[in-house]
């Protein structure tokens, strides 16, 4: 009994704003009434028919798979050398891992504004300046869940038995080791994708209005006295999290049993 109501608590503390903003973003009017005086889709037909948002969206989307490649290719590889191969550095990383969870994601663009500035003054205000700067402070996210799916697979007994089988290192770690953690990148991937969707702070010191992601977009319409439209920021919040609730189901769906259909099936050749 004390549980459902834990999750009745749990499920009104995070359902009742989005349902509040997907009521908003249908209403023509809503004044002192417990709900709206009434519907219209009206908004929704208008806001994703708008060639900013659909810009904005675009750029959010793009940067978040640039920063997932990245992330991939980078953390996989380092998670697997430090657990298997040297786990003294283990430490060291899981230190690295804290850093943008102490320090405010403000200060941290500002800190990479100033470097820049002083160090490549052409790479300020670039889309790959945003892209490399959303990926460290995403990090965590992806080796957190790599590392622990590495020491749940049992990567060193795996790594073990395929170099008794004569795979080297770089063959272990695509054919056996990839498949046998693919839930935990893909897990990873989700919280990466979710931080670069909706990371405004990093966004708005780096980039500004060079390149507005829907973040920008939001916050504009947000302060704007004049052109903001708050029914347009109900739809975009609604979509957003729409686009990444499906996003993540098609994802785990896909990568359902295929972790123990790999590791089964898998051969080093």
């Amino acid at each position: 009994m004390t549980s459902r109501i834990l999750l009745g608590l749990l499920a009104c503390y995070f359902g009742l704003p989005l349902l509040a903003a997907l009521l908003y973003s249908v209403a023509t009017r809503w004044t002192h009434t417990a709900l709206p005086d009434g519907y219209t889709l009206a908004h929704w037909a208008g806001v994703l028919t708008q060639p900013d948002v659909a810009a904005a969206l675009g750029r959010s989307l793009l940067l978040s798979a640039v920063v997932v490649v990245i992330e991939i290719v980078l953390v996989v590889p380092a998670a697997y050398w430090s657990v298997v191969h040297n786990p003294r550095i283990g430490s060291v990383i899981q230190t690295i891992a804290v850093i943008p969870f102490a320090i405010p994601w403000v200060v941290v663009g500002a800190g990479i504004q100033l470097v820049t500035k002083s160090v490549a003054p052409q790479l300020f205000g670039t889309f790959w300046l945003l892209a490399a700067s959303t990926a460290a402070i995403a990090f965590p996210f992806m080796y957190r869940a790599v590392e622990g799916s590495l020491l749940a697979a049992g990567a060193v007994q795996l790594s073990e038995a395929a170099a008794a089988c004569g795979a080297g290192p770089l063959q272990t770690l695509v054919k056996v080791i990839v498949p046998a953690i693919r839930g935990g990148v893909v897990a990873g991937a989700l919280l990466v994708i979710a931080t670069a969707m909706n990371e405004f702070a990093l966004a708005k010191i780096l980039v500004g209005v060079g390149y507005e992601t829907l973040p920008l977009w939001s916050a504009r319409q947000f302060v704007s006295r004049t052109l903001g439209d708050p029914n347009a920021l109900a739809v975009v919040t609604v979509f957003t999290f729409g686009l990444l609730f499906a996003l993540s189901a098609l994802v785990v769906w896909l990568g359902r049993g295929r972790v123990s259909a790999s590791m089964g099936g898998n051969t080093i050749t």
